[in-house]
């Protein structure tokens, strides 16, 4: 069962995340095999809005929590808050799985 994780930066961090984008990259290109989708969150302007959205296929809430302990940005103490949620795929990539 997909999980939605979503992440909020420490106010502050921006060079932080620069810092680490490289390694982050590297753990998510790693891991591509669970991702159905990733990315950060902007603002309108395009901007980075200081946090991230990760749609993962795992089978467990534990599974979900264990990924992102293990992301650099974790690791590195960038995020302020993390939250991870059950998710049912009912449409990706234009294909229907109800």
């Amino acid at each position: 069962m997909p999980f939605i994780i979503e992440t909020w930066d420490k106010p502050g961090h921006a060079p932080m995340r620069t810092r680490e984008r490289d390694v982050h990259l590297a753990y998510l290109d790693a891991n591509k095999s669970l991702l159905l989708a990733c990315g950060a969150k902007l603002e309108d302007d395009g901007s980075n809005a200081g946090g991230g959205l990760y749609v993962v296929d795992l089978d467990t809430r534990e599974e979900a929590a264990r990924f992102i302990a293990n992301d650099p940005f974790a690791l590195a103490g960038l995020f302020e808050r993390v939250t991870i949620t059950r998710w049912r795929k009912a449409y990706v990539d234009g294909k229907g799985y109800l």
